[in-house]
């Protein structure tokens, strides 16, 4: 194939760029194209906050990617460190290790049980590793780990005690809990030796949505500040490609952007007034049904960027009790053990937990001081809040405020609206197959009781 007919720059590197003129559907266009590294570094250089520091520093890690980048007037990469290659896959291999159903041999483990592994990390101490579990970890991370991880090499770690020991043992969270602490510190050491400090930090890849290593590098003290993307995985590439293409073009990669930035509602349909009720949004007469145990697909304006729900395409529930979280991982098709979020007003986030902190997109851990959200609390102790303010979504923080003068906190379960294993519903037929058929198994029936589309609340006539 001539570089002329290259599709596109492929996967890696920094300077991989294709710029010509082709025709397209009929036109003559101006084609740009940059490797998928190069739009995880764009990224984050035009979501970031403006900042006249003169020098950057980047990490992008993800299932493939794990190096640092040092940043030089504006976009200009200076400096490549490599530190890791395919951490997430690492956590993919160690999720496989344990799963006695993955077999030693010929198969991809899953990147997208990276993190699951993360979640029941939580569930684990470090220190209590035995040396068979910190040696299993070491050949996983350390120096001399192997760099390809694909297919899995189950078969060679056969001595090791998390093979096959299972998903939910207690070697598997251990080992997941010391796996956190030591891929940290392999990057966080290569940070300190190789990037200046006192620059800003931007994360970009799907390891950062890992809550706990966010938090762990702002308190790092290394960096002056750091910034993570609502849409720091993959997610983000396709505006990370328009970004790079934007300062190739201007040389100037910073974009005004709002995380409400998805598309609009489609209302394809009216949902059947045999079964749905169709009234007026009363936050109030909303706040009562939700104290009472009732769960609601919510559903305003555009949708997120980025893959958490963050009001807009979001379940909500009382934050109150265990079963809650319980009901919303059945509904959610879920493993039992994954956490759900919660998302609370600014104004309740320094009575609920250790830290009043804004974070509008849910990307750093905190800890629960209330005894009362049994629905949101991790196994740790911890919880990944949404704050919300009511000039970052003024509907939800209404809602939060009906909830607040109803139960005494502004404070809900938030998940996203999703069929499993796909983006936000963004249809109304979408919403009504999904309200109608999930969360039947544990009895109950019907598992999403109430719709909010706008002004518009549609409640299930049996449950009115």
């Amino acid at each position: 194939m001539s570089a002329h007919n290259k599709p596109g720059s492929g996967y890696s590197g920094i300077d991989d760029v294709i710029e010509d003129r082709r025709r397209m559907f009929g036109r003559d266009v101006r084609f740009f194209s940059s490797s998928h590294e190069r739009s995880h570094i764009a990224m984050a250089l035009g979501m970031a906050p403006p900042d006249d520091s003169p020098r950057k520093a980047i990490l992008v890690w993800e299932g493939y990617l794990g190096h640092l980048y040092l940043v030089e007037g504006g976009n200009t990469v200076v400096q490549r460190i490599p530190v890791l290659e395919q951490p997430g896959a690492r956590w993919g291999f160690l999720f496989a290790l344990a799963d006695e159903g993955f077999p030693d041999r010929g198969r991809n483990h899953n990147v997208e049980n990276s993190g699951k592994l993360m979640a029941l990390a939580a569930f684990g101490n470090a220190t209590d590793a035995e040396p068979a579990v910190v040696d299993t970890i070491e050949r996983i991370v350390g120096p001399e780990s192997r760099v390809d991880w694909h297919p899995s090499p189950k078969g060679d770690f056969k001595d090791s005690p998390v093979y096959n020991a299972g998903i939910e043992s207690e070697v598997a969270k251990t080992a997941a809990a010391l796996l956190t602490d030591r891929m940290f510190e392999v990057f966080a050491d290569a940070a300190r030796a190789h990037l200046p400090a006192g620059i800003p930090l931007y994360i970009s890849g799907g390891c950062g949505l890992n809550c706990d290593w966010n938090a762990k590098w702002r308190d790092l003290g290394h960096f002056s500040s750091v910034f993570v993307p609502p849409c720091t995985d993959d997610s983000g590439s396709a505006l990370g490609t328009a970004i790079d293409a934007l300062a190739a073009a201007t040389g100037d990669p910073r974009i005004e952007w709002d995380v409400y930035s998805g598309r609009e509602f489609g209302w394809d349909m009216e949902p059947d007034s045999a079964v749905w009720a169709r009234r007026n949004l009363d936050n109030a007469a909303v706040a009562e049904a939700l104290a009472r145990g009732r769960v609601f697909a919510w559903v305003q304006g555009r949708w997120e960027i980025g893959p958490r729900a963050l009001g807009n395409r979001s379940l909500l529930a009382e934050p109150f009790r265990p079963e809650t979280r319980d009901r919303l991982n059945e509904i959610k098709q879920r493993e039992g053990y994954r956490p759900i979020a919660p998302c609370c007003r600014i104004e309740d986030v320094g009575k609920l937990f250790d830290s009043d902190f804004e974070d509008p997109y849910m990307l750093y851990f905190r800890r629960v001081v209330s005894r009362d959200l049994g629905a949101v609390t991790h196994v740790d102790g911890s919880a990944r809040v949404q704050t919300v303010s009511r000039s970052g979504n003024a509907r939800l923080h209404e809602l939060l405020s009906a909830f607040a003068a109803r139960t005494g906190v502004g404070v809900l379960c938030n998940t996203s609206l999703n069929f499993k294993g796909f983006g936000f519903i963004n249809r109304m037929s979408n919403l009504v197959q999904y309200c109608e058929t999930r969360g039947r198994k544990l009895g109950w029936a019907p598992g999403i009781s109430d719709m909010v589309v706008g002004d518009a609340w549609f409640q299930r006539i049996e449950e009115r």
